[in-house]
């Protein structure tokens, strides 16, 4: 094999320095500029998109915040809506209440007007017939007539006495 003959190696020596000087001037003209190149565009990229996402983080913090801030608004209408309307409902049930206790009680006025004029009645219709039996009674008991005026005038004053 010539490649392992010692007496040619000094020429490959030679070829293969020559070869390896062309291939890194090549490389480092050619190839490693535009590897640079892609690696500082990639780099600049990774910059770019980097600074948008911080960009964006800033943002969608700033939108979080004021969308708290909405909610805590809208809970605080809530609250505020809710209160007037128990403060409402409150104060019609108090009306109605207050309407109706006027209700009732001209209602109970009434029903002891009418109570008092029914006993009275009663009384009175006791009391004719209360004379009435103490009449029958005396003349049963006595044999002797009295007048409708004077059993009446006896259960009157019996009556009172009682109460």
């Amino acid at each position: 094999m010539p490649q392992l003959d010692p007496s040619t190696f000094s020429p490959q020596l030679f070829w293969l320095a020559i070869t390896f000087v062309a291939l890194y001037l090549i490389m480092w003209r050619v190839a490693l500029p535009r590897i640079s190149d892609v690696l500082q565009e990639r780099q600049e990229r990774i910059d770019d998109d980097l600074q948008k996402a911080e960009q964006l983080k800033v943002d969608a913090d700033e939108v979080l915040r004021s969308y708290e801030r909405a909610m805590a608004e809208g809970r605080a209408k809530a609250q505020q809506v809710l209160h007037q309307g128990a403060e409402k409902i409150a104060a019609e049930s108090a009306e109605r209440h207050a309407a109706l206790g006027e209700k009732v009680a001209g209602q109970m006025a009434e029903a002891e007007a009418r109570i008092a004029a029914e006993r009275d009645a009663a009384l009175a219709n006791v009391r004719s017939v209360a004379a009435e039996v103490a009449a029958a009674a005396a003349t049963r008991l006595t044999g002797a007539e009295i007048p409708a005026a004077e059993a009446e005038a006896a259960v009157g004053a019996s009556m009172e006495e009682r109460g």
